[in-house]
């Protein structure tokens, strides 16, 4: 029997916001609690006692609850919910359904006979991509990198692009290129300015590929580019088929709270932290699906192509900006360096200078040094730092980035 024609359940219904919008007033608790009670109850509206079955006590409510009542717009909700109970049945529905799959990710992800055929705004659809031609990919790869955008312009947007995914709920990444839209395209940490040309310089361009495409799709050309401007001849995976989100399905409210506080990946703060900036890398890292040495060498990657949000200078352990190097880890890792804070009353930068102190090298923050004075951190760098290792580095970075630009993928598991 459904709910609806349950004469039980509506003459229950019907009594309970009898009793919720009776006026009730302010008592403290035995434990001395604020509370309320409602005023000269009926008994048959009064509970049983927990211990004296017998005796009859009157239901009670916290300021909470009595916010529904008193709050003028929550007053407006409870008054609509108990004049239609179908309304209620239906919200209630849909909040417990969100309240049980909101960390399952996109409904493409579900299973069962069950599966709603609904699309529903928070679980962030995406429309279906169509999978670029190779002379779609070459072409464009070929146009941007003659654009006269940069390494670090191309990389950093592909970066902000994907690096919103978090595992723990299946959301963000670069799939539907939300960074194109509100609220993503006005964070700080992606430069809206600079996010803003180079956008609108990849739309011209990208032709029949979709702009979440064309965006991985620049920042993995632009990584080749830096590749071979150090040496090495390396293709980076590419899989396209991803489609492009629209305002309208973006739910920008539940949005607002994805925007990093912290990126140390591009060295980004935007106020200062009740922790450590270093710990604030681990967390995001964490959320990526990132290992220890996947950290390590993007973070080293990602400074001396220039990544560095406001192209900042710490941690750009290199004269050759741009270029794929391991300049980072051997850097930072010369003994002929000596770092110092750069401000004595905070240990938030560092300065690097030459033995004799009479020279700054190099600036960095807590989360550059970390990777040198962290012994398993360390250990990794000595490995990128190695004399030999230079491919090795190369490779390794772009096996992690790949991972990255692909975190949201679900439909190549």
């Amino acid at each position: 029997m459904a709910i609806a024609e349950n004469s039980t359940y509506l003459g229950r219904y019907e009594a309970f916001w009898e009793r919720f919008l009776a006026p009730y007033e302010l008592v403290r608790s035995p434990a001395g609690a604020q509370q309320w009670q409602p005023i000269n109850p009926d008994p048959e509206d009064m509970a049983p006692d927990a211990r004296d079955p017998n005796k009859r006590v009157p239901t009670m409510m916290t300021t909470a609850d009595m916010a529904l009542k008193m709050d003028p717009e929550f007053r407006a909700i409870s008054e609509r919910f108990r004049d239609d109970q179908a309304a209620l049945d239906d919200a209630f529905a849909r909040a417990w359904f969100k309240l049980c799959h909101r960390d399952m990710g996109p409904k493409s992800l579900y299973l069962g006979p069950e599966v709603p055929a609904e699309d529903l705004i928070w679980q962030d659809p995406v429309p279906a991509g169509t999978m670029p031609s190779d002379g779609d990919v070459a072409a464009f790869k070929a146009a941007v990198l003659a654009s006269g955008l940069t390494v670090a312009q191309l990389v950093k947007t592909a970066w902000a692009s994907a690096s919103t995914y978090r595992k723990s709920d299946k959301r963000g990444g670069a799939n539907g290129a939300r960074i194109a839209l509100a609220p993503q395209k006005d964070w700080d940490v992606n430069e809206p300015a600079e996010l803003a040309k180079v956008l609108g310089k990849l739309n011209e361009l990208r032709g029949a590929l979709s702009l979440a495409d064309a965006i991985v799709l620049a920042g993995s050309a632009a990584v080749e580019k830096a590749a071979k401007d150090a040496g090495f001849n390396v293709t980076v995976p590419f899989t396209g088929g991803r489609g492009d989100a629209t305002q309208e399905w973006t739910d920008i409210e539940s949005f607002v709270w994805m925007e990093p506080q912290a990126d140390g990946f591009r060295n980004y703060l935007k106020s200062p932290q009740p922790v450590k900036t270093e710990e604030l890398l681990l967390d995001r890292a964490s959320l990526l699906g990132l290992s220890a040495p996947e950290m390590t060498v993007l973070v080293g990657g990602l400074r001396v192509l220039g990544a560095n949000h406001g192209d900042s200078p710490d941690g750009v352990f290199t004269t050759r900006k741009g270029v794929l190097t391991n300049d980072f880890f051997v850097n930072l890792l010369d003994n002929d360096v000596f770092w110092e804070q750069a401000d004595p009353a905070s240990d938030d930068r560092f300065v690097g200078k030459d033995r004799n102190g009479n020279q700054v090298k190099w600036r960095g923050t807590r989360t550059d040094l970390v990777f040198g004075s962290n012994s398993q951190l360390r250990a990794t760098a000595e490995v990128y730092a190695e004399n030999g290792n230079e491919e090795k580095f190369v490779r390794d970075f772009i096996k992690a980035w790949v991972k990255v630009m692909n975190a949201d993928r679900f439909d190549l598991m």
